[in-house]
C-alpha cells in the first residue's frame, strides 16, 4: 500500500514526507545547517515537541536552543536529567527533597534535604552520572495520566509540592515526562533525548549547589561563574520571609487562600516590606549629606510607588523627599533612538534627555526653583505644567529610572551625595519544588496589566515589546545592580492570584493568528495554577497597586 505523503513548508521551501514522519526525523536533515541544536519546531504557528508525528501539510519552523522557547526547553531538560542522577547516585530512599530556587549567574540555584551529605565528592558523581545519561541519549518521555493518577503517583514519590499543586487543576489530564525510571512533572516542553543536553556543571554555593548552564547567545559554552552576591542574599531573605508565612509553592499559597482567605497573607506581606522601607530610609539617614536617591529596577518592578513610600519613611525621620521619575525625562518620541532590530528603544540612556535632567538637578542642588517636565506616554511627548520645585536644606530627591544606578546619567552630580538603591520583583514562590517561576514572568504580567489600564497598549504590543525590554535590562541595568547601596525585592507572595483576574481577559483577546498567542497560550496556562483572589484587599499603598490601579500615590 503506497504511503500517504504531506507537504512541509520549510524556510519557503515545499518538501514532501510520509504521514506520521516523526518530527525529529525530519529535524535531522537540517542540524548540519542549523546554527544551534534544533530542539523543538512550531507547526502551523503552534509548538511541538519532536517526538510528536508529521500529521498533515503544514508550515514547520524550527527552535534552536538560541532561542528563548528553546533555551527554556534545555534549562528543563537538564533540570530533569540532574534530577534522574541524583536519585540514580543517592537513591530514592536517602533523598527527602531536592528543590530549585532561583537563578545564580547562568544557572540554578538548588538545596537538598536528606541523608546524604552535599559535598564536592557527592556533586562530582552527580555529575558523572549525568555525562552517562546525556551521551546514553536516551528518550525523554512524556505520557499523559488523569489528574487523580498523577497526585496517587507524586505521592508515592513524597514530591508533596505536586500533590498540593494537582488539587487544584481544572483540567482532567497531567503531562508526565521520564527517563528511564525516573518520572516527574514539568511547567513546559523537554528536549527529544538526553543527549541535547550537552553543556552543564555542578558548582557548591553557599548551603545548596548551582546546576550552570549555557546562556542563549553562546548555547554551546558555560560562561565563567560570577554569582551576584547582593542579588543573592536578597532572593535567600526572600525564601526565608515566605517560609515563615508557610508559603513556598502556589500549592501552598492556593491551601491558605482557600481554608483563610487572603486577608491575612496580604497583611504580613505588606508589614514585610513596609518594615524593609523603614530600615532603607534609616541608613540613608544614617550614611549622611545624601542629596539624590538614585533608585534603578527593571520594567515593573514597582520604582514609583517604592519611591513614594520611601519618601513617606524619610518624612517620618524628619527629612523632606522629593519622589521624580526619570521617566519624565524621555526625549519625545519621535527622537527615541532605534535599536539593531529597527525598533524603539525606550531602554538605552540615549532615549533619556541626559543634559536635561542634570541641568535641573544641578540647579536644584544650587538652591534654585526649576520647572521639572511631565512625559505624557498617550502623546509621546514631554509637557510642563507648572510643577515648580525648589530645595532646602533638609530637602532630598528620590530619583526613579531604570538608569538611577549608572553614574553617566547623573554625570554631573557628586558621587558622594548619591544613595543607590536596587529593587526588581524577584518572584518568591515555586510551581512545585521542581519547577520554579522565573522573575521575568512576574514582571511581564504585571506589565500587561499595566500598560492597558494606563496606556492604552494590548497585551499583544506588550508582549510583542518585551524582548526588546528585556535586552535594554541585559545592557543598561543588570551590569550596574550590584553596585546598589541596598536591594530591595518588591514581589509580592500573593500577587500573581490577584494580577490573574487582570491579565486573563487580556490574553484571551490576543487571536491564535498572531504571532503573540504562544506566549499568551503560555502564561494562561501557567494561571491555572491560581486560585484568584480580588484585589479590593490590597492596601492603597502597595506596590500591587501601581499595575491594578487604586493607588494612593500618583502612579
Amino acid at each position: 500500500m503506497k504511503q500517504e505523503m504531506v507537504k512541509v513548508t520549510i524556510s519557503g521551501e515545499v518538501r514532501e514526507y510520509p504521514r506520521d514522519t516523526c518530527y525529529a526525523d525530519i529535524v535531522k536533515e537540517f542540524e548540519e545547517s542549523a546554527a544551534a541544536p534544533i530542539i523543538l519546531v512550531t507547526v502551523n504557528g503552534r509548538l511541538r515537541e519532536l517526538h510528536k508525528r508529521l500529521k498533515e501539510d503544514c508550515t514547520l519552523t524550527f527552535v534552536t536552543t538560541e532561542d528563548g522557547i528553546g533555551h527554556n526547553a534545555y534549562q528543563r531538560s537538564a533540570c530533569l536529567i540532574l534530577l534522574k542522577a541524583i536519585d540514580d547516585v543517592a537513591g530514592r530512599d536517602h533523598i527527602e527533597k531536592v528543590r530549585i530556587h532561583y537563578s545564580v549567574g547562568s544557572g540554578y540555584y538548588f538545596t537538598m534535604e536528606g541523608s546524604v551529605k552535599l559535598n564536592q565528592e557527592f556533586l562530582d558523581k552527580v555529575k558523572r552520572r549525568m555525562t552517562e545519561i546525556v551521551e546514553a541519549k536516551i528518550p525523554i518521555v512524556k505520557r499523559s495520566v488523569g489528574t487523580d493518577e498523577a497526585i496517587r503517583i507524586f505521592r508515592e514519590h513524597r514530591m508533596y509540592d505536586k500533590v498540593q499543586l494537582f488539587r487544584y487543576r481544572r483540567v482532567s489530564r497531567v503531562n508526565l515526562y521520564s527517563i528511564g525510571d525516573y518520572e516527574d512533572y514539568f511547567y513546559g516542553f523537554m528536549a527529544y533525548h538526553t543527549g541535547y543536553i550537552r553543556y552543564f556543571d555542578l558548582k557548591l554555593y553557599d548551603e545548596g549547589f548551582v546546576l550552570e548552564l549555557p546562556v542563549r547567545s553562546q548555547p554551546d559554552k558555560i560562561p565563567p561563574f560570577c554569582p551576584d552576591e547582593k542579588i543573592f542574599r536578597v532572593q535567600k531573605e526572600s525564601k526565608e520571609w515566605v517560609e515563615k508565612m508557610d508559603i513556598s509553592s502556589v500549592g501552598d499559597l492556593n491551601d491558605r487562600i482557600t481554608k483563610e482567605g487572603v486577608q491575612n497573607i496580604l497583611l504580613v506581606q505588606e508589614a514585610l516590606q513596609e518594615a524593609k522601607i523603614s530600615r532603607i530610609a534609616e541608613k540613608i539617614i544614617a550614611a549622611g549629606n545624601k542629596k539624590f536617591v538614585m533608585i534603578a529596577g527593571p520594567s515593573s518592578s514597582g520604582k514609583t510607588t517604592f519611591s513614594h513610600r520611601l519618601s513617606i519613611q524619610l518624612t517620618a525621620q524628619g527629612m523632606k523627599p522629593h519622589p521624580i521619575a526619570v521617566d519624565n525625562y524621555f526625549v519625545n518620541r519621535d527622537a527615541t533612538p532605534l535599536d539593531e532590530y529597527g525598533e524603539k528603544n525606550y531602554e538605552c540612556l540615549e532615549a533619556i534627555d541626559v543634559e536635561q535632567f542634570n541641568k535641573d538637578m544641578l540647579a536644584l542642588m544650587s538652591g534654585e526653583r526649576v520647572e521639572l517636565p511631565v512625559y505624557n506616554f498617550k502623546t509621546g511627548r514631554r509637557e510642563y505644567k507648572g510643577d515648580y520645585l525648589q530645595l532646602g536644606s533638609e530637602d532630598i530627591l528620590v530619583i526613579e529610572g531604570i538608569h538611577g544606578l549608572n553614574d553617566r546619567l547623573s554625570y554631573a552630580l557628586p558621587k558622594k551625595s548619591k544613595f543607590k538603591i536596587y529593587i526588581s520583583a524577584l518572584t518568591q514562590l515555586n510551581v512545585d519544588e521542581h519547577n520554579r517561576i522565573p522573575t521575568t514572568d512576574g514582571r511581564l504580567i504585571r506589565r500587561i496589566v499595566r500598560d492597558a489600564r494606563t496606556r492604552g497598549i494590548t497585551a499583544k504590543d506588550t508582549i510583542a515589546r518585551w524582548p526588546s525590554v528585556r535586552r535594554g535590562e541585559e545592557q543598561n541595568i543588570f551590569p550596574f545592580q550590584e553596585e546598589a547601596d541596598v536591594m530591595f525585592n518588591s514581589a509580592l507572595v500573593y500577587e500573581l492570584a490577584c494580577l490573574k483576574l487582570y491579565a486573563e481577559p487580556l490574553l484571551f483577546g490576543i487571536e491564535k493568528s498572531e504571532p503573540e498567542y504562544m506566549e499568551a497560550k503560555r502564561l494562561l496556562k501557567f494561571f491555572d495554577y491560581f486560585v484568584a483572589v480580588p484585589s479590593e484587599e490590597v492596601p492603597h499603598n502597595s506596590i500591587l497597586r501601581e499595575f491594578v490601579g487604586g493607588s494612593c500615590f500618583d502612579v
